[in-house]
C-alpha cells in the first residue's frame, strides 16, 4: 500500500512542478504585453518597478487620443487591412497551388523546384530588397501603389511549406479514388483536399497576417505618399507638434504598439482553437 501512494505523491509533484514551469512561462511571455499596455494608459512615464502597478491617479487614454491626433488613423488602419487581406489571399491561393503540385502531382523537376523552395528559407528578405526595390519602382513603376507594396510578400515559401505538408498527410488513395470518378485536379484540390487542410489555411491565415500587418521597411521605400502608408509606417510619423506626444512621448508610441498589436491577438484568439488536425483517417472506408 505504501508503494502505490508513493508513486501517486510523485506524479502529484511532477504534475505540480510542471504546471509551476508553464505558469512562469506564460507570465514572462504576457509581460511585455502588459508592460506596453500599462506604458500605453499612463499619464507620466514611470520606469520604476512600482510604475508597473496601476495607479488610477496616473491612468488616462489620452496617448491613445494624441495617437489619433497625429496620425490619420482610421485610413492608415484601413490601408494595414487592404494590403494584408492582398497578401493573405495571396498566399492561401498560390500556397496551395503549389503545395498540392509539390506533394500529389509528378512532374520532372519537382525536387529542384522544392530544393529551390528551401533555398529562398535561407535567404534574408533583406539581401533581395535593393533588387527588389530597384526592379518594382524603376523597371515597372509600382511605386506609390498597392500592387509594388503587395508584390513581394504574394507568394509565402513558408505557407507553401505548411500545404505541402499537410497535403503528403493524405492518403494517396482518396485522389486516386476522385480520378477514377472522373475529377480534375483542380476539382479534387477543391472539393477533396482543401477540406482535409482547413487546420494549414488558417495556419497560413495567422502567419501571413502578422507579417504584412507589421510591415515597416518596405512600404516606408516604396511609398512617400501619406495616403497609401499602412499604421506601421505612419506611426513612425508622429506629429512633434502633438502636444500628448511631447508630455509623454514613450507613452505616445506605446499607445500606438498597442492600437498595431491588437488586430493580431485577436486574430490569434479567434483562430487558436481551430488548430487541430483534422481526421484525414476518416475520409477512406474501412
Amino acid at each position: 500500500m505504501k508503494a502505490p501512494e508513493k508513486n501517486k505523491r510523485r506524479v502529484g509533484v511532477g504534475t505540480a512542478l510542471r504546471f509551476t514551469f508553464l505558469l512562469v512561462g506564460a507570465l514572462a511571455a504576457l509581460f511585455p504585453f502588459y508592460t506596453m499596455i500599462m506604458g500605453a494608459l499612463q499619464k507620466r512615464r514611470d520606469t520604476s518597478l512600482v510604475g508597473l502597478l496601476p495607479h488610477l491617479d496616473n491612468l488616462t487614454l489620452d496617448n491613445f487620443f494624441g495617437v489619433n491626433q497625429s496620425i490619420d488613423l482610421p485610413r492608415s488602419l484601413l490601408n494595414s487591412l487592404i494590403i494584408t487581406v492582398i497578401v493573405m489571399v495571396c498566399t492561401v491561393v498560390f500556397g496551395l497551388l503549389v503545395g498540392y503540385a509539390l506533394a500529389v502531382l509528378r512532374f520532372r523537376g519537382r525536387g529542384l523546384v522544392f530544393a529551390m523552395l528551401l533555398l529562398v528559407q535561407a535567404i534574408p528578405f533583406q539581401l533581395l530588397m535593393i533588387p527588389l526595390y530597384v526592379m518594382i519602382v524603376r523597371f515597372f513603376g509600382l511605386a506609390d501603389s498597392y500592387v509594388g507594396m503587395v508584390a513581394p510578400f504574394a507568394i509565402n515559401s513558408v505557407a507553401v511549406l505548411i500545404f505541402r505538408q499537410y497535403f503528403l498527410q493524405i492518403p494517396k488513395d482518396i485522389f486516386d479514388a476522385a480520378r477514377i470518378d472522373g475529377a480534375s485536379e483542380v476539382r479534387i484540390l477543391w472539393s477533396v483536399a482543401v477540406p482535409l487542410v482547413r487546420p494549414a489555411i488558417l495556419t497560413a491565415v495567422l502567419v501571413t497576417f502578422i507579417g504584412p500587418w507589421n510591415e515597416f521597411l518596405w512600404p516606408f521605400l516604396i511609398t512617400k505618399d501619406v495616403s497609401l502608408q499602412p499604421l506601421a509606417v505612419t506611426l513612425a510619423n508622429f506629429s512633434q507638434a502633438n502636444s500628448t506626444f511631447q508630455q509623454n512621448p514613450m507613452g505616445a508610441i506605446l499607445a500606438g504598439a498597442c492600437v498595431l498589436a491588437i488586430p493580431a491577438v485577436v486574430l490569434f484568439i479567434l483562430f487558436q482553437r481551430h488548430f487541430t488536425s483534422a481526421n484525414i483517417g476518416s475520409a477512406i472506408k474501412g
